[in-house]
């Protein structure tokens, strides 16, 4: 099976996360025009739910998966590596079941108790068929990745959304003369199919290239693996700690939102509004690089395991160096793009100008984003899980707080949900830097820092220069896509002129470990 280098591997998921995205956008884009706020905030307080139940149905165990199945094919145990897959699926399987029947029982209390809005019913019911799916396609996700073969992953994510942009449309207005509340089910419904193509396609892919015969002694190669059952427990409970505690924070976010525009004054329906813009406008737009960093994160996982077992440290400090660069340039141009050109962006897309002022106030501080994941996936490799999910946990009590001091706000309102959101993610990412610093020792040096300083600022002023002076004699769509592009353009000049990619990085995507 084939094996990729560390910066060929993050290419691969870099491109198809690209398309992932963009395909992404455009099934929001359709979803919105079909749906409006309305229906987007009903859809998107389904959200928090499923990722909250598919963080305990999967338990943390693809990053587990990943780093044992990385040491065991560095020692060739073929027969260590089908012991962890046996006891991972045993695991999942027996927790997807339960909390399907649990998601079954609770969806009336959820809806009618804590979301405020009934119809939210509608599309918790639907994500129910997809927690036995990702559960399944999460573990074999983990053993691909531990293999350092990351085409599986990045195929899987682009087959998954092109199924759910063919069906997403047709299912939402089928559903829409019923009310917006079954079409905001029918577009969930879309998700499920996307995630089951997906989860298809890497069952075929794992039963024609495992080097190892699955079904045989499937039960019989779980007696007397406390041991594999132990390691998978030991690098899984503190991942799922660090990300149920994001999940469950993003659980809460609708709740407390809607709760505090209640007290601000806010109607229901126009809290739900309000609610859609955020997140279902706003929030996806403002997430676009995390395609990179996800790609970075997923990498530099088994990648560093390898270093750090091997006790390579100044791999390890290369590693981080590379992934940290490379976020912030990923991030540097879109903050600029996101800030200068957000009622451009909003109205183009959405056709909601009044998110703008949103994304404006959030992109500039979007950049704490685009470092947290790879930061995260560094502490996991490094066994540091358990300060991982200490630096979430005070995030997650921090940002709900505020969400709930300022959007009560009448001053604030909606605003205020953004401005928390925004404390969230900068005070974990800095949690999580200066846990790696503290237990690595490692730093960033100082002139790669003041380079992209200079290359943002400049970058935005000639943004900002561009947007106001020039083309603007033309449509307003083919301006703005002009101009971004003028704007990017200089970046990536400024970026290798700057040398902070160097030609040698370039060479690396393309050569094999």
């Amino acid at each position: 099976m084939s094996k990729q280098s560390f910066l060929k591997g993050t290419l691969i998921l870099i491109i198809a996360g690209f398309f992932t995205k963009l395909l992404g956008f455009i099934n929001r884009i359709v979803m919105a025009r079909i749906l409006g706020p309305e229906g987007v905030g009903l859809y998107m307080m389904a959200i928090p739910t499923m990722l909250l139940l598919l963080t305990l149905t999967q338990m943390g165990l693809p990053v587990a998966i990943a780093k044992l199945v990385a040491e065991a094919e560095a020692r060739n145990e073929a027969y260590r590596i089908k012991k962890i897959l046996v006891v991972s699926l045993a695991i999942t399987g027996v927790l997807s079941i339960f909390f399907t029947i649990s998601l079954l029982l609770l969806a009336p209390i959820i809806a009618t108790t804590l979301l405020t809005d009934t119809r939210a019913i509608y599309p918790l019911y639907a994500i129910i068929p997809i927690v036995p799916i990702i559960a399944l396609s999460s573990v074999l996700r983990g053993y691909f990745q531990g293999l350092q073969n990351m085409k599986p992953t990045a195929y899987g994510q682009v087959i998954e959304q092109i199924v759910r942009i063919t069906l997403v449309a047709v299912l939402s207005l089928a559903f829409l003369p019923l009310g917006i509340e079954y079409a905001a089910a029918g577009a969930m419904l879309s998700a499920i199919c996307g995630e089951l193509a997906s989860l298809l396609y890497m069952v075929y892919l794992f039963k024609a290239k495992k080097p190892f015969r699955f079904r045989k002694h499937f039960f019989s190669s779980m007696k007397g693996e406390k041991k594999t059952f132990s390691d998978l427990l030991t690098i899984a409970l503190p991942t799922t700690g660090s990300r149920l505690i994001g999940t469950t924070a993003l659980f809460f976010e609708p709740i407390v939102v809607a709760q505090s525009l209640a007290l601000a004054g806010t109607a229901t329906i126009i809290a739900t509004k309000q609610y859609g813009l955020l997140v279902g406008y706003v929030v996806p737009l403002l997430t676009l690089p995390t395609f990179i960093t996800y790609s970075l994160s997923v990498s530099l996982l088994p990648n560093l395991s390898e270093a750090v077992a091997q006790q390579k440290h100044t791999l390890v400090h290369h590693r981080l160096e590379q992934a940290i660069r490379i976020s912030l340039l990923s991030g540097g141009i879109c903050v600029v793009i996101l800030y200068v050109f957000a009622s451009e962006l909003m109205t183009i897309m959405y056709h909601a100008p009044e998110a703008a002022s949103l994304l404006k106030i959030m992109a500039p501080f979007a950049l704490f984003l685009y470092l947290q994941g790879p930061l995260q996936a560094a502490l996991q490799a490094l066994n540091y899980a358990k300060v991982s999910m200490m630096n979430s946990l005070i995030g997650a009590i921090i940002k709900t707080g505020a969400i709930f001091a300022l959007a009560s706000n009448p001053s604030f309102g909606i605003m205020g949900a953004a401005l928390a959101i925004v404390v969230g993610f900068v005070l974990v990412t800095l949690l999580h830097f200066a846990s790696i610093a503290k237990t690595t020792g490692f730093f960033f040096h100082i002139v790669p820092i003041i380079k992209m300083t200079l290359l943002i600022v400049a970058t935005g002023l000639l943004a900002k220069l561009l947007n106001d002076t020039l083309l603007l004699s033309l449509s307003y769509t083919v301006r703005t896509i002009i101009n971004i592009g003028l704007t990017t353009t200089f970046y990536l000049l400024g970026m290798f002129s700057l040398q902070l990619i160097t030609k040698a990085e370039l060479r690396l995507f393309t050569r094999k470990k």
